[in-house]
């Protein structure tokens, strides 16, 4: 059995760094950046239609960028005709195009996840998912220190 490493900030670096570049090759040519795939997901994923102010503190906090900064990337994101905002302003919708893009992606992606973890045993894989969660929790409290 190989011995890994220490649980630490290399470690997940490591990890993090790895897994963007995988998701970097599959977003290759489709004229997505990384930051514009975590907001068609958080659209995607939503489950329909989301009001645009709270949608805006989504992408704010997912991305860890200024409510301002959001705002302009989901207008962004609408002048690329990736995302839609009807009701009079209030709400913001998933294109059909951005929707079979977003489709084509995540297969791709979940073929490559299925490789690197699926066959690991479920009781390590919520281990992981709930430290990295707890991890993840405090790092977002910390600037507030």
């Amino acid at each position: 059995m190989p011995a890994y490493p220490a649980f630490s900030t290399r470690v997940i670096g490591q990890a993090e760094k790895t897994l963007n570049a995988i998701l970097g090759r599959e977003l290759a040519g489709t004229g997505l950046t990384e930051p514009q795939w975590v907001i068609l997901t958080l659209a995607v994923t939503g489950g329909g239609a989301a009001d645009r102010d709270r949608f805006t503190s989504m992408v704010a906090d997912a991305l860890k960028i200024s409510e301002v900064e959001a705002r302009a990337r989901v207008a962004d994101m609408v002048t690329a005709q990736q995302l839609s905002i009807t009701d009079r302003g209030s709400a913001v919708t998933v294109t059909g195009t951005a929707q079979q893009l977003h489709s084509r992606i995540r297969a791709a992606i979940a073929e490559i996840t299925q490789r690197l973890w699926g066959d690991l045993p479920a009781e390590d894989l919520a281990t992981a998912g709930r430290v990295l969660a707890i991890i993840t929790e405090r790092a977002d409290a910390e600037p507030a220190r």
